[in-house]
Order: C-alpha cells, then sequence, then structure tokens
C-alpha cells in the first residue's frame, strides 16, 4: 500500500514545511516591525505578508484533502504533479503578495486553477470507483474497448 501513497505523502510533508516557512515570515515581520500577538494590523508590508499566510493556511486544508483524493482514486503521479505545481504557486503568491499586492493575482488564479483540476480528478476518480464497485461497471474497460 505504501507504494500507493508515497508520493502524495512527500508533497503533504511539502506543504506542511512550506506552510511553517511562511509561519515564520510572519514571525519575523512582528519582530521587525514591533507588533506583538494578538495584533494583526501594522505597516502595509506586515499586513500583506500576515495575509498571505492566513490566506494560504485557510486553502490548506482544501488542497490536502485534493490532492489525497485525486491521488487515492484517480492517479497518485498526476495528484503529486498537481500538487507541486500548487505548492510551487502558493510560494510565488506568498513572496509576490509580500512585495505588492498586485503581484498576487497571477499566481492565486493559476493555484486556484490547480484546485480545480484536482476537484475533476478526485470526482472522477470517486465516480469510476462508485461505478465499479456498485454498478460493476468499468469505465476504463469501456474506454478502451
Amino acid at each position: 500500500m505504501l507504494d500507493q501513497i508515497h508520493l502524495l505523502a512527500v508533497v503533504t510533508v511539502l506543504g506542511v514545511v512550506e506552510q511553517a516557512y511562511f509561519f515564520l515570515q510572519v514571525i519575523y515581520a512582528r519582530r521587525v516591525f514591533g507588533i506583538s500577538p494578538p495584533k494583526i494590523s501594522g505597516p502595509p508590508e506586515f499586513e500583506r505578508i500576515f495575509r498571505a499566510q492566513v490566506n494560504s493556511s485557510e486553502y490548506f486544508p482544501i488542497f490536502l484533502a485534493l490532492l489525497w483524493q485525486a491521488g487515492l482514486f484517480f492517479h497518485q503521479g498526476l495528484a503529486a504533479a498537481l500538487g507541486l505545481l500548487y505548492l510551487y504557486a502558493r510560494y510565488c503568491y506568498f513572496t509576490g503578495y509580500r512585495a505588492s499586492s498586485s503581484e498576487r493575482l497571477t499566481p492565486i488564479y493559476f493555484s486556484a486553477g490547480v484546485l480545480w483540476i484536482l476537484v475533476a480528478a478526485s470526482a472522477l476518480g470517486i465516480l469510476r470507483f462508485f461505478l465499479s464497485h456498485y454498478v460493476g461497471l468499468n469505465i476504463l474497460q469501456l474506454l478502451t474497448a
């Protein structure tokens, strides 16, 4: 079974490390700008870093759920590759947002597109499983015939 999930596990760990990096950037920004918790407002430079981290954290559970569903029900390799693209887009989003709020737009749209592809792969994989398991209909066999 582990050979069916090892790529998903690697992407998951990389995602957790990325989230930790974003969190550490907020801690560093708090020190630089003298903003003690629980305050969340300050100079625009701090607020952009804070918002980028919070936004990335908000989407992380959605990403993980879709990554694992697409990997288990559709294809592990494709899901892992899409997961790496998503993490790269999120990194670009974070660094872009840190520089300027307008530089976050392209990476956020790209990462949203990757999430929608993961949604589609998850849905197709789950549909294929249900049809095969409960109806006895093998779609892949029908498509290749």
